[in-house]
């Protein structure tokens, strides 16, 4: 891309960095890139609250109103940050997470009216979740022109409908006309998954572009020996480490890992890991204290500098998601776990994309989703004494060839730019 065919382009979503994990990282990586890249990038966004929900330090003090940041590129490139402030529930259910929505919508389009009288943002990106924030997008692209550009990370209408969180006709019928609507004054939709874009594609009745996560492969890479990081970690070297390392929420199913090591117990050396924070995490932690489980560890996110080593001590990771779930969501996890040369071991139904993807690259120990006893097989599968070599490289492999930011981003902006 060249710099000098400069855009000004606007973006709006809740997530953002400094968030580590999920959407807001992916979000914060890709305007970085693009102010890098030499152009001109406003973000409406909240303070950093995932997957703590809550906000954190140091933005604490100024959560009940504006903030504005601006970090000026070498390239001329410049990235102004404003977050707004928005509700942010302790222990989020249906309808908070309803209300913490609209709450940011409403701050967010508060100080966005300013820009309808200021100079033209040529592009305007919208993330959903929440898909609610395309309101914004369509409205100024109605009232300035400009490109609307709606981005799909996560089908939210459906997830909260199969997990029961709206269980109203009414409501779960004006959503999905509401998100239609979007569709229909969208100029791109992109996704981040095959199996998704099937199902937005059905909705929308247009074409909907493929834009996966990626991962950074020069910091996440494979270390041959890791018995010696185990010890760092505070783990035996002969210990087999079994991961999970991501948000901790009641619609990934994390209770099958507790039940797998009680099951599991008689292997000694086994040891699981649940790292990461979230409003499910002190519920696992007081269902294995009743358990009286001694093999299962709890610990928190780990700081960047140290995570391509932390990852690396797993010998396996678990990417678990509930049935109803497998194919809306494409874990974020999965991208960085190839990106070590991980073993993971993934729920996922035969028909799903998730499922397709990994099964033709041989990247991964794939098991039915909640069926405790294709996870225990599988944890015991991948701990045997079957070389599992060749899995580690063609993970490592996809990785390279396919989740690098660079690649995903220039195919990226030549979408939005044509």
């Amino acid at each position: 891309m060249k710099t000098n065919n400069v855009k000004r382009i606007l973006f709006v979503g809740y997530n953002f960095s400094p968030e580590l994990t999920g959407i807001g990282k992916y979000s914060g990586e890709m305007m970085h890139w693009l102010a890098e890249k030499g152009h001109e990038c406003t973000v409406l966004t909240s303070y950093p609250y995932y997957p703590y929900w809550k906000i954190q330090e140091p933005f604490r003090k100024n959560r009940f109103w504006y903030k504005k940041e601006i970090t000026n590129f070498k390239s001329g490139g410049k990235l102004r940050v404003i977050r707004c402030p928005m509700y942010v529930p302790n222990k989020p259910s249906g309808a908070k997470r309803m209300i913490l929505d609209t709450s940011f919508s409403m701050s967010a389009f508060l100080v966005g009216i300013p820009l309808l009288f200021a100079k033209k943002y040529s592009k305007i990106i919208t993330i959903a979740p929440s898909f609610q924030f395309g309101l914004l997008g369509v409205l100024y692209k109605k009232i300035k022109g400009a490109k609307h550009i709606h981005h799909v990370q996560d089908m939210q209408i459906e997830a909260a409908q199969d997990l029961g969180l709206i269980k109203s006709p009414k409501l779960i019928k004006a959503l999905y006309g509401i998100e239609k609507y979007i569709y229909n004054n969208s100029d791109i939709i992109s996704s981040i998954s095959d199996g998704m874009i099937e199902k937005i594609e059905r909705k929308a009745d247009k074409p909907i572009s493929f834009f996966p996560n990626w991962t950074e492969t020069k910091k996440f890479h494979p270390i041959e020996d890791s018995s010696k990081l185990k010890e760092e970690f505070g783990f035996k070297s002969t210990d087999y480490i079994v991961l999970y390392s991501g948000a901790i929420g009641e619609k990934q199913g994390l209770d099958a890992i507790l039940t797998s090591a009680k099951n599991l117990a008689t292997h000694q050396r086994l040891q699981f890991i649940i790292c990461g924070t979230g409003p499910y995490k002190e519920v696992l932690k007081e269902k294995a204290e009743i358990l009286n489980l001694n093999n299962v560890h709890f610990m928190p996110l780990q700081p960047k500098e140290s995570f391509n080593k932390f990852l690396n001590i797993a010998d396996i990771h678990l990417v678990i998601q509930k049935e109803k779930a497998s194919d809306l969501v494409m874990p974020s996890k999965l991208t960085t776990i190839l990106a070590v040369g991980g073993l993971a071991l993934i729920t996922a139904n035969p028909e799903s994309s998730l499922y397709r993807i990994v099964s033709k690259h041989g990247m991964g120990i794939l098991v039915a989703p909640e069926n405790q006893e294709a996870l225990d097989t599988g944890i015991l599968k991948g701990l045997g004494t079957l070389d599992n070599r060749d899995i580690k490289n063609a993970a490592r492999t996809y990785a390279e060839q396919y989740l690098a930011i660079d690649t995903i981003m220039d195919n990226f902006i030549e979408k939005i730019t044509a």
